[in-house]
């Protein structure tokens, strides 16, 4: 099952998220340097977790295997029958 319209939305959400939850740790947190650490620390945590994503049927960046998508593929073989009724 694909819904690559969804995964589309997830990440431009991430965009104006994020702009909004940084301005909100300046806006609470007067010492600049303390709100540049933290979202330092937001975005290296983000870059670690990362690696532990996985999509069904791909490999992952650190484990998994990729699956052949040809090998599931049915492809139906017409009959004898049906094959002489288009004739």
């Amino acid at each position: 099952r694909q819904a690559p319209g969804a995964v589309a939305g997830i990440v431009g959400a991430g965009g104006p998220t994020g702009a909004v939850l940084f301005g909100l740790i300046f806006r609470q947190i007067e010492d600049q340097r303390r709100a540049f650490w933290i979202m330092a620390c937001v975005v290296c945590g983000a870059g670690v977790l990362s690696l532990f994503i996985t999509i069904k049927g791909h490999r992952g960046m650190l484990f998994g295997k990729d699956e052949d998508p040809i090998a599931k593929l049915n492809v139906p073989v017409p009959d004898e029958e049906g094959a002489e009724k288009t004739k």
